[in-house]
């Protein structure tokens, strides 16, 4: 999928590295859900099988990277509770600190919702976003996201419950 500056792509063997040093970046487990370190080994074999289908795997993961660097990933969007029953999956996105703020990540959600809606015919997209995070709440309200409501102690941070914005776009 190609945008203006920016394409997505499936992840390649080239970005086992970088895939891995952001899953293990302990920074952002409590976005991920992540809990524990993965080995290079899984994220190679991750990468290595992302060729099953989304209807099979129930999540896709597809690298940002700019058309004059495609091999370089300046970030990564998930799809994830993946319901072809219902017609709607989770949405998550990742990027790298340089690349913030120049629009890129705005580009990669507009491509992402596209390919969700007029592909893979979904009826809505959802995440869960910190109150704290301005930045990701401003960005998922660009792309036409509306909070619908906050989930009450829903993630757990050491021994601290924080809330979560509940946010939807619904194909209109």
């Amino acid at each position: 999928m190609k945008g203006k500056h920016i394409s997505l792509r499936a992840p390649e063997p080239a970005d086992i590295d970088c895939i891995y040093n952001w899953e293990n970046d302990i920074s952002v487990w409590h976005v991920s859900g992540t809990t524990k370190p993965y080995s290079r080994y899984d994220i190679e074999q991750y990468v290595l099988n992302t060729h099953h289908d989304i209807y099979a795997a129930k999540q896709l993961r597809l690298m940002i990277s700019l058309h004059n660097h495609p091999s370089e990933p300046i970030g990564a969007i998930d799809l994830f509770d993946f319901d072809p029953l219902n017609h709607r999956a989770g949405v998550g996105i990742l990027m790298t600190s340089h690349e913030r703020g120049k629009g890129y990540a705005t580009e990669a959600l507009s491509l992402l919702c596209d390919y969700c809606f007029n592909t893979l015919n979904l009826h809505q997209l959802f995440c869960h976003i910190s109150p704290d995070n301005k930045v990701s709440i401003q960005l998922f309200t660009r792309a036409g996201f509306v909070t619908t409501g906050i989930c009450k102690e829903w993630t757990l941070s050491g021994n601290v419950w924080h809330d979560a914005c509940f946010m939807q776009l619904i194909k209109g």
